[in-house]
């Protein structure tokens, strides 16, 4: 068995970054950006007013009630073109350019109109009063996102407000997903005894659309090596990654790895210490990636979250690929395996004294999938031991 360490390390050493494309920026929320977001301008562009009110020059104001003369007015795309001068105010809108000249602007709620010409100033104004200045939020020529970042709905008015109706992007992983198994059976099918839905490939699936593939989930595979291996090879001459459910320990009808070698993979690991997920294999078929992975669900979920999101991200060239790790105090006695690192599903929340708390999902086991459905982290604890009610946890937010 290899430390888990050890098999991200070598998922990562082995895996290639993929080419670029460029989209429309309305498609690539979820994509990782391949190239530098670069402010083509200072943002704001000009010094912008914060209030509906009047631009002044804040010295005319010291002595307030004061009386100004109303020159114009500056609204959102019609700025006044000034500058306007000691003893003159303008009427100016919010988001509209301040005059120049003007050095503060006073809310209308803080004046008193005497006609139409003339206006009260009722509270003396500071510098700099309602005014965000030019490149205050950032200033042109400055990085606003990086290569490898993530596009997220946050970053879209932001992308936009720079030009970039089209961005440049890591191609997605091309991945299928392959369920073994002559028990399994689709999840519109009534399971007859000893069978079961396959659940596996729909969350595998999902969870693969979440780290950026492309996903293509094939026709479950019967325990039949040379049918399994048809399917792989077909399925490898089209995709980036192949993940293979099911199959991978040492039981007469495990034939994931006698396959693989079959046609000739390099397996890289075939057994981590880590529970749940021990039976966990990592291959390569020329620069094709092979994940076989656990049969039992919440294996599954585990494996693909700590190796094969790694995996996928890193094809995108993504800055940020493996689990968001934190730390958080258990609230109860969680127990680890023996001779494995565990990697537990956990419930992480704040409690009513505002600390962080890991609680135990009441995890039965890897086919537990239904305790796996609430968890939000999974929470590491070493080989032979346990974590205490009170002791500080590593925790790895799940996706």
């Amino acid at each position: 068995m290899i430390p888990v360490r050890k098999a991200i390390k070598i998922i990562k050493s082995e895996t290639r970054v993929l080419s670029t494309e460029t989209i429309d920026l309305r498609d690539s929320i979820g994509r990782i950006l391949a190239e530098d977001i670069i402010a083509d301008m200072d943002l704001p562009p000009f010094d912008r007013s914060q209030m509906d009110g009047f631009a002044v020059q804040s010295k005319d104001t010291e002595r307030a009630p004061v009386n100004l003369k109303i020159t114009g007015e500056s609204i959102a795309g019609k700025g006044f073109d000034g500058p306007i001068k000691s003893g003159e105010t303008v009427r100016i809108m919010t988001g509209a350019r301040v005059p120049g000249g003007a050095d503060a602007v006073q809310q209308v709620e803080s004046t008193r109109a005497l006609n139409e010409n003339q206006i009260e100033i009722l509270k003396a104004a500071k510098p700099n009063q309602n005014i965000v200045r030019r490149a205050a939020e950032i200033g042109r020529g400055e990085l606003i996102f990086a290569t490898g970042e993530p596009v997220t709905e946050n970053m879209i008015a932001s992308i936009a407000s720079f030009g970039y109706a089209k961005v440049k992007v890591a191609h997605q992983p091309k991945t299928a997903i392959l369920a073994t198994g002559s028990e399994i059976v689709d999840v519109s099918e009534k399971p007859a005894p000893d069978q079961i839905r396959n659940s596996n490939s729909i969350m595998l699936e999902a969870l693969a659309k979440r780290s950026g593939a492309e996903t293509f989930v094939l026709p479950i595979a019967r325990d039949e090596i040379s049918n399994l291996k048809l399917q792989i090879l077909e399925a490898l001459e089209t995709n980036d990654v192949l993940l293979v459910t099911g199959g991978v320990s040492v039981g007469d009808y495990d034939f994931t790895k006698p396959a693989l070698r079959q046609i000739g993979a390099e397996i890289l690991f075939e057994k981590v210490s880590l529970k749940p997920g021990k039976p966990a294999v990592f291959a390569k078929f020329g620069d094709k990636l092979i994940f076989g992975l656990p049969g039992n669900p919440v294996s599954v979920a585990v494996t693909f979250c700590l190796f094969v999101r790694t995996a996928l991200l890193a094809m995108q060239g993504a800055r940020e690929c493996e689990l968001k790790k934190g730390f958080a105090v258990a609230s109860e006695k969680i127990k680890g395996a023996k001779e494995r690192d565990s990697y537990l599903p956990v419930l992480v929340e704040t409690n009513d004294r505002g600390i962080l708390t890991v609680a135990s999902m009441r995890f039965g086991g890897s086919s537990n999938f239904i305790a796996f459905a609430r968890a939000n982290a999974l929470v590491f604890v070493p080989q032979n031991t346990a974590l205490q009610a009170g002791d500080i946890a590593q925790i790895l937010y799940l996706p």
